[in-house]
């Protein structure tokens, strides 16, 4: 298996385990901080990023390192026979899409932009 072949696998097992902690993280036999963790990745299912992939180098650190220790961890942190059970039925599903979390992401780059302006308007002396 070359490289490629290897990193597509690892790609494709990887989007299904966020979905699979989409499920975990609204299932109430998974333990509070396995949610916890799951519900940090969940902004891998948004369709805005924390940071925009134009910032030079750290716009795809996040994509490439963060996102996928945070699942990695999150994954360990549920018990292995309902992860198991939370991959079969994800295998089964749609990627699911959050609009809350859609919102969240835009009402936080909305303050951000909110406290630059504030920042760097020139005050009145």
């Amino acid at each position: 298996m070359s490289m490629l072949d290897a990193a597509k696998q690892c790609a494709r097992k990887l989007k299904r385990d966020v979905v699979a902690l989409w499920i975990a993280a609204r299932d109430p036999r998974v333990p509070w901080y396995a949610k916890a963790t799951a519900g940090a990745v969940a902004y891998a299912l948004s369709p805005v990023d924390l940071i925009p992939d134009f910032i030079p180098i750290i716009g795809y650190l996040d994509d490439l390192l963060i996102v996928p220790v945070a699942i990695m961890l999150a994954v360990k942190l549920v018990p292995a026979h309902l992860m198991q059970e939370f991959r079969e039925e994800a295998m089964r599903r749609e990627k699911p899409v959050s609009k809350a979390g859609l919102a969240f992401m835009i009402a936080l780059w909305a303050l951000a932009a909110l406290a630059l302006i504030w920042l760097f308007w020139p005050k009145p002396a």
